[in-house]
């Protein structure tokens, strides 16, 4: 490659693995836990935190972090927001943040379905709503396509349904990127609360091997989603608008949102934004038919 397709490929790389990742020395000031431990879920001890009460009348959050990502620095900004007014679920997905690694299980979004389900189960939730930013709004999907019992409503932010939904530069830039382009902030992040640290290498090549092998949904698959569902999107995301629009479009009971003046890291800074919108799509009726049993 190039220099500038080089560096075109760190950023894009760094996008898609740091999420924010800038926001992790607040984050340690802003997320008192009700309530932390680890979960025995598929062979992980999964690292978990309850924030806000529970309130019978509305469905507890679970939030879905991004690749490369922890919970700090996904949802720094959001969580104790949101907490103020329904209880809050998040965890650290399979190597990442505080939950260790399965050295010969490859990062997947199947998987990870499978394991934030497996949470829920371990922590007596019947059903929920989902918020996932970016990889976890693809994990969001997988969960309403295969647990689709789980799921009441659903918030999609800066998630792609199929390949087509990022340039092809996009999916290039995997192909070569180094393990010193990652992000610093990302790397600190990790060194910082990883049980073992010393996985960082095979941390990194698992996050970007995930995405070389991201093949999505068909829109059929899409179309057959029934949990009321929010796109999220900001206007210089890397995943483009158009395709936004495409699946807020396939979705039977969706909303679209797209933020002005925001881009991939910087859409969830938004906390003005997202916490408002976010909140007034849970706590709006359930479309006929598929009130909260």
């Amino acid at each position: 490659m190039t220099t500038r397709g080089t560096a075109r490929a760190a950023v894009i790389v760094g996008a898609v693995l740091a999420l924010g990742a800038g926001l992790a020395t607040k984050a340690s000031q802003s997320l008192p836990a009700v309530r932390s431990g680890y979960a025995p879920v598929n062979g992980l001890q999964i690292y978990y935190e309850i924030h806000g009460r529970s309130d019978s009348r509305k469905s507890p959050l679970v939030l879905l972090h991004g690749g490369g990502s922890t919970i700090e620095t996904s949802f720094a900004g959001t969580l104790a927001r949101l907490a103020t007014t329904r209880q809050v679920i998040a965890f650290d997905q399979q190597g990442h943040g505080h939950t260790a690694d399965i050295a010969d299980r490859p990062f997947t979004f199947e998987q990870s379905a499978e394991d934030a389900v497996a949470l829920l189960r371990y922590l007596k939730i019947g059903k929920a709503d989902f918020f996932g930013y970016s990889n976890g709004g693809n994990i969001a999907v997988q969960i309403a396509l295969k647990h689709a019992d789980v799921v009441r409503k659903l918030v999609v932010m800066s998630a792609m349904f199929s390949r087509e939904g990022c340039d092809p530069g996009f999916w290039e830039s995997f192909k070569h990127t180094k393990l010193d382009e990652m992000p610093a902030e990302l790397r600190e992040a990790y060194l910082r609360v990883a049980p073992h640290p010393e996985d960082l290498p095979s941390f990194f090549a698992k996050s970007v091997q995930r995405m070389l092998d991201f093949k999505g949904w068909t829109p059929e698959e899409i179309q057959s989603i029934a949990a009321p569902t929010l796109v999220m999107i900001g206007d210089h995301d890397i995943v483009r608008p158009e395709h936004a629009v495409l699946m807020f479009r396939l979705v039977p009971n969706s909303q679209l949102a797209v933020l002005p003046g925001t881009d991939h890291m910087t859409v969830v800074n938004r906390s003005d934004w997202l916490v408002s919108m976010i909140g007034a799509f849970l706590d709006s009726p359930m479309p006929k038919g598929k009130e909260k049993p």
